[in-house]
């Protein structure tokens, strides 16, 4: 493939980007407006184990693709929800699904559906410690 084809094809995928990233951003609005501020305090507490685990599960609920993710993840941490919150709800955004879990299960088989959902959860939550842990270690986190 040459380079024209290629910016081509990069400028289509933009073009069809571009109103997904407009929605998450009218949603995100919505939601900011319409949930109190209070509402995160009580959900996401800044306890180290409680947060991350309110996190993955409001991201298995939401479930979603990583590029609206981040623009969330963004808006979460600007309202002062904890990095770990943050990065257990885009993981789990990703990888969980509990709204796809019945379609997942009739294709792949209730047990695998279940166990790979479960893996994704708990897999959120170490990720989400382990990512806060490396960047207190490496001075990103003061």
């Amino acid at each position: 493939m040459d380079i024209r084809a290629s910016a081509e094809k990069t400028y289509r995928s933009m073009l069809q980007i571009i109103p997904q990233i407009i929605g998450i951003l009218l949603l995100v609005s919505l939601l900011l407006t319409v949930i109190p501020p209070e509402w995160y305090g009580k959900v996401f507490c800044g306890h180290p184990l409680a947060d991350p685990v309110a996190g993955a599960a409001l991201g298995s609920i939401a479930a979603g693709n990583p590029v609206t993710s981040y623009v969330i993840g963004g808006e979460l941490l600007n309202t002062g929800i904890s990095l770990t919150a943050v990065t257990a709800f885009i993981v789990a955004w990703v990888t969980v699904g509990i709204i796809q879990l019945p379609v997942e299960m009739n294709i792949l088989g209730k047990r695998f559906a279940i166990a790979r959902n479960l893996c994704g959860f708990i897999l959120a939550i170490l990720i989400a410690i382990l990512t806060e842990g490396t960047l207190s270690l490496l001075g990103g986190i003061q």
